[in-house]
This record gives structure tokens, sequence and C-alpha cells, in this order.
């Protein structure tokens, strides 16, 4: 079979056309590197002319990025490849059949995390669109985080439904999966290495050649489909578990009365030949399409492809869902970190006014997928609280993530604020003036709940505000200064 398939990808010679499915926060940053390489012809990105995403088309033809956070190059880079007309977005997929290889970059949310269902209902709508004209000799690569299993099993098996053709025989398939962070996207793609599984030797050779000339500091690590999806659920799964430790380290020291972040100084201050402590930054939750689900990825992968019973503590729960129990608990602790302050105060959660800072996952972006902002809100809101929202990256028209009545006027949304709660550390908020802040709460003691370290205790409690912050056991039980 992978002689016929060599022959054919021979026969249809280098790589020089490329679509893109899914212009987002992985599409748009990959399309435009892949533009800029000078022996790639022509890329094609492919958007669904939706309502709520159809407006991208437009934008991005005209060089502009729709992504409103801070993406150093992006948008000169777009500009760049849109003049040399080298880049073009269009909602025909019926130009898919003109490509040499085709990227698949398309949420895979869960449609419930306790039965581990995964909503592959985008994902499949795209592979069916590429089966419909895929052609011999293709490359086909889902960079999309899926479940170990889904490249050899439910891709492979759509592509083939759709296109009469055999994966493996008469198109290449392979899984590459993205590994960037918003504020950092082209930097990412650029310098980290790249991980490249193909379902068979000619499938994983054709994707190195895809994505090596993209790769300015990275390499390409080729190794097989699904130990590609087990890479990238594994590395998300690791990094959600880093920030449960130091976010339980810092409800710890809340408890003990004492400073999450000079334990964390003096935790990361041992370093010498062989000794690692990966200690991150504890915070109000964990946000963004990655982190939030990919753990149940993984889980998932050992039901689908667990060849015999998995050897495991008895009645244990797993260590990776019990940290992303820890992550999802922290915007209820910012939100009984709220109630303490209002209490101090002489005040009660229903009917207070609270005002939350920051709906983006991430500072300084507009990224607000799966937020730990949300959560709190709805909390509060049930609990009899009013909540104003203010950000000032997330766009209300335009973000599909946006909450009802999100607002960019921050002095509107402080006006008459019991409590002020930061969720992000955006830029904005790390240059609050606390006397301000006060005037337009117009209370004699207003709350404020720092969830990113943006504030300075010392100054804010001077300033007669309530404080309590992730972690700051050494402040939260302070006087009350007029």
């Amino acid at each position: 079979m992978t002689e016929n398939l060599a022959t054919l990808i021979k026969k249809r010679g280098p790589i020089r056309r490329i679509g893109v499915i899914g212009m987002g926060y992985v599409g748009i940053p990959a399309a435009a590197l892949f533009a800029d390489v000078p022996h790639f012809e022509h890329v094609y990105g492919f958007q669904r002319d939706s309502a709520s995403s159809g407006y991208k088309i437009n934008m991005l033809n005209r060089g502009e990025s729709p992504l409103k956070g801070e993406e150093p190059g992006l948008e000169e880079l777009l500009g760049k490849v849109v003049g040399a007309g080298k880049f073009s977005c269009t909602a025909d997929f019926s130009k898919i059949a003109e490509c040499d290889a085709v990227t698949l970059a398309i949420q895979t949310p869960f449609k419930d995390k306790k039965d581990l269902l995964p909503d592959f209902t985008p994902l499949i709508e795209g592979l069916r669109n590429v089966g419909r004209h895929l052609t011999p000799g293709m490359l086909v690569v889902l960079e999309s985080t899926i479940t170990p299993g889904t490249t050899t099993g439910m891709a492979r098996e759509i592509l083939e439904d759709e296109s009469g053709l055999v994966a493996g025989k008469d198109f290449a398939l392979a899984h590459a999966p993205e590994r960037v962070m918003v504020g950092r996207l082209l930097r990412n793609i650029r310098e980290h290495d790249r991980v490249v599984g193909g379902i068979d030797e000619v499938s994983t050779a054709r994707a190195v050649e895809l994505y090596s000339p993209v790769l300015t500091a990275g390499t390409v690590i080729p190794m097989t489909a699904t130990a590609a999806e087990v890479t990238k659920t594994a590395e998300n799964t690791f990094r959600d578990l880093q920030i449960a430790a130091i976010n339980q380290l810092a409800l710890y020291c809340e408890a003990m009365g004492i400073n999450v972040y000079d334990v964390r100084a003096g935790v990361a201050s041992l370093k010498g030949e062989g000794i690692t402590r990966a200690i991150l930054w504890p915070g109000a939750g964990v946000g963004g399409h990655c982190l939030t689900k990919d753990t149940y990825h993984l889980e998932r992968g050992v039901q689908v492809l667990g060849r015999e019973e998995l050897d495991f503590p008895a009645g244990r729960e797993s260590l990776y869902t019990l940290a992303r129990g820890v992550n999802d608990f922290m915007p209820e602790h910012m939100l009984h970190l709220a109630e303490s302050a209002l209490g101090e105060a002489g005040k009660a959660l229903a009917g207070s006014k609270i005002a939350l800072l920051g709906w983006a996952f991430i500072n300084d972006s507009d990224d607000a997928r799966n937020t730990p902002a949300e959560p709190f809100r709805d909390a509060a809101l049930a609990a009899g609280a009013e909540v104003a929202v203010h950000d000032p990256w997330v766009d209300p028209v335009t973000s599909p993530d946006a909450p009802p009545g999100l607002s960019r006027d921050l002095d509107g949304v402080l006006s008459g604020a019991d409590a002020v709660v930061v969720f992000a550390g955006h830029k904005e908020y790390r240059g609050l003036v606390p006397s301000e802040v006060r005037r337009l709460c117009g209370c004699p003691h207003p709350a404020v709940v720092d969830g990113r370290n943006v504030v300075d205790p010392d100054v804010w409690i001077g300033a007669g505000f309530v404080y309590r912050g992730i972690g700051r056991g050494d402040k939260n039980r302070h006087a009350l200064r007029e």
C-alpha cells in the first residue's frame, strides 16, 4: 500500500498548495506562516460563512487579523502574504481539491466530561469537507488536539467513506498537534519542536516536508500518529497538573497565614545539575481551549485503545482528573474570598455589586474560551449579587465568548461597586489607582479580590480596601484601615 502512495506523491511532486481549515488562534498564524514560505505557491484559509464567524473572511482577505489580543508580528505577516497574493480566505471548500496538503485546526471540546464524550461535531464536518474533495496523493493532517486513536480511527474512516480512497494507499494521513499559546502564536509555531506522526512512514515523511520549512529554531520529531496524539494530550495534562500543584499550595498558604509567592521563590531557588522544580503561578482558575479538556482526551484514550485492563490503585481517582478538579475549584474559591471580604466590610454577597475585571482567560488577550470568570459570575449571580463585567480586549460585538452586558467602560463598571474582583492580569489593571477606585466605588471599605497578583496589598489596604488574594495568607486577615 505504501509503495502505491509513495508513487502517487512522487507523481504529484513537492507540496505547493496548502489548505488550512479553521481560521482561529491556530489556523490563522499557521496559514500565514505557510504562505510566507517561498516555495509554497498559495495557501487557502477555509472558514464557514456563518453568522458568528463569517466576518473573518473579508478581514483576512484585507490582511487584517480577527484576533485582537497582542500577537506580535501577526497582522504584519498577514498583510505581507495577502499583498503578495499567496494567501486568501474562502468559504468555498471545493478549492480543497486544488491543494497538495490540507490541515485541520478545529476545536474539540467535550459534551460531557463525566462520561468522557467529546463533541467532535465541528471536526467531523471538517473531515467530511476534506473527504468530499480529496484527491489521490494528497496529505491530510489533523492539528486539533484529539483523543488518542482518532487519527487512525474516526478520521480515517470518515475520509475514506467520503472520498472512496484508502488512507496509506491513495492519500497520506498524519497528526501534527499545535503547541501554541495566545500572545506568542508566531513565535511558538516557528520555535517549538514539531511533533509529527503519520499512519505510516510515507505519511510521516510527507508531513515532515510540510512543516520543516516553517521552523526556525524548532525541529521535527517524527513518531506514529497515536504517539503524537498522546504526546499532545500528555503535555497539556502535565501543565494542568503543575498548575493544580501551585494552586493547592496557595490554598495551604492561605490557611497557614503565609505568602505563597515567598514559598514559590524559595522552591524555585533550588537549582543545580539534575535538579528541576517546575513551579508555576497560582491563580483564579484555568481557562482556554486546551488545558480545560485535554486531560479528558487522555483519559478517554485509555478506554478507546487500552488493550488490557489498566493496572491502577483500586478505588483511587486519576491524579490527572483530580488536578482538573483543583483548578476548576479556583473560581469557587474566588467567590469565597469575595464573600469573606464583603463580610469584613459589613456586607453580604446577596445585594452587593461586584466589578469583575477580566473576562479573557489570559492577560492582554481577547481569548475568552472556557474562562474561569464565567463560573465565578454564575455563582455570584446565583448568590444574589449584581455582577458587572469589564474587559478591554474581548470585543462584546464579535467575540462568541463575550457575556451579556460586557463593558469596556472601566469607570462605569467600578462605579458603585462593593467589591472589585480581578480575574485577568491585563496591563490595564496593573495601573489601577486605589484612591480613584475607592472614589468610584463610593463606599467606605470596598473589597478587592486579586486572582492574578496584580495589585500591591499594602497600598490597597492602606487606601481603606478590604484585601483578599490567592495565596496571600499573610495579608488576607489584615486589620481595616480608614
